[in-house]
């Protein structure tokens, strides 16, 4: 009978220990090379410098998650002080919501530098970005495809965005 309520209590435990991993979010900080898909609310801890070339930074991997820049930087390879100088790269976004419903996008933080867009909301129906600056991005700053549909953008700063003759920029 002592040895039966032992195992239960062993059970017991495991089962907090579980639910309490998964309530953690990821963190990210430091260099990102390839795409960075989501799979759990995370959040930046340090500022991210992307090297993907061609495709996104930060892409989200389920619905229902939230990212959280915390105040940090995420930046990508475009010029700092012209954004592109008139050059592109298609899909070399800093954070895409990648067809994700009910996804979020936390600021405060800064989403700069790269070669398309800041921050793409493709596909996407529900969800919400907030509170993020936009700048220095060769496209917009932050682009809501008309294939989203309920998404608030709201408090949001876009500054410098968009290429030389190009029809982009802001939000």
């Amino acid at each position: 009978m002592h040895r039966a309520r032992g195992l239960v209590t062993v059970g017991l435990v495991g089962a907090v220990l579980t639910v309490a991993s998964s309530a953690h979010a990821e963190d990210i900080s430091g260099t990102i090379v390839r795409t960075l898909i989501l799979s759990e609310n995370s959040r930046l801890v340090g500022n991210v410098t992307c090297t993907v070339t061609g495709a996104p930074c930060i892409a989200f991997g389920a619905p229902g998650l939230e990212l959280r820049l915390n105040g940090f930087f995420i930046t990508g390879q475009a010029d700092p002080t012209q954004a592109c100088s008139g050059t592109s790269v298609a899909n070399e976004v800093g954070i895409s919501t990648n067809g994700q419903n009910d996804v979020e996008v936390k600021g405060p933080g800064v989403v700069q530098q790269f070669r398309a867009d800041g921050v793409l909301v493709l596909g996407t129906v529900g969800g919400r970005i907030e509170r993020i600056t936009a700048t220095t991005n060769c496209l917009s700053g932050i682009r809501v495809i008309e294939t989203s549909s309920h998404i608030r953008v709201e408090s949001n700063v876009s500054v410098r965005n968009g290429a030389p003759g190009g029809a982009c920029g802001g939000i």
